[in-house]
């Protein structure tokens, strides 16, 4: 009996190694450490439960592209409703461009070199003088009084004169503006391309306004850095958008 239970177990580890960097197939792997406890929020499964809540926001955009220097303006107005049963004395936002400012820890996540020769595009990878990330130009609450906040790379944190009650809601305002990249410099999934035959440029534009970041009753408030890769989920809502463009 002990010579075939330890079979079994060189068996099953050597299984595990083999299938590391193949596709998952754990299929009936139980997830007791993956799904949060249960309770009135969230059953065993992760349904929603009778008590379970989500927050809300709702935004009204004014956005200009800007063609003559490359850059995007925008005012938006944000009404954010807590739902939660918690009250909240700051509010948190992702401002996901601030990955390309020139104080962004994203490229201390990458791996580069430089061969014996380098070229001119090379070179600007390693000096690059871009002028990324947001400008905040103001913070203020819906009568126009100024909001105290907090910039913390791709995060901002606003503090609330009062705390949001359960239930409750609250308006403010951001003007901010950021300056469009080239997409033929550091490539994303965000930038422009200029074609000098025609003159004209191209804009493809993505992760373009300060959003809130998550609240929910597992971990709170979601105030990871956004560095490049991966993806956060976002807070439903209504959304009004003006865009002008050339």
């Amino acid at each position: 009996m002990k010579r075939t239970l330890l079979l079994l177990f060189v068996l099953s580890g050597a299984g595990a190694f083999a299938q590391h960097d193949t596709e998952w197939d754990r299929k009936f792997e139980q997830l007791g450490t993956t799904l949060p406890t249960p309770n009135t929020y969230r059953t065993a499964s992760g349904a929603p439960g009778r008590d379970y809540w989500q927050q809300k926001a709702d935004y009204k955009m004014s956005i200009t592209l800007n063609d003559d220097n490359q850059s995007i303006s925008g005012s938006e107005n944000i009404t954010y409703y807590n739902q939660s049963p918690d009250e909240l004395p700051y509010l948190w936002l992702q401002l996901d461009q601030n990955m390309r400012a020139p104080d962004s820890h994203s490229p201390l996540i990458g791996t580069d070199k430089m061969s014996e020769t380098v070229n001119t595009a090379q070179l600007r990878d390693f000096a690059s003088d871009f002028e990324g990330g947001f400008k905040i130009a103001t913070v203020t609450d819906d009568s126009g009084k100024e909001l105290r906040y907090m910039i913390n790379k791709t995060m901002m944190r606003i503090d609330l004169p009062r705390p949001l009650k359960a239930g409750g809601n609250v308006s403010f305002k951001i003007d901010w503006s950021y300056n469009v990249n080239n997409r033929a410099d550091d490539g994303g999934r965000s930038g422009m391309e200029f074609f000098p035959e025609d003159g004209n440029y191209l804009y493809t534009i993505a992760q373009f306004f300060p959003r809130m970041a998550v609240y929910d009753d597992v971990e709170g408030w979601q105030n990871k850095q956004f560095l490049g890769r991966g993806e956060f989920a976002l807070t439903f809502g209504d959304y009004e958008v003006d865009i002008t463009v050339p």
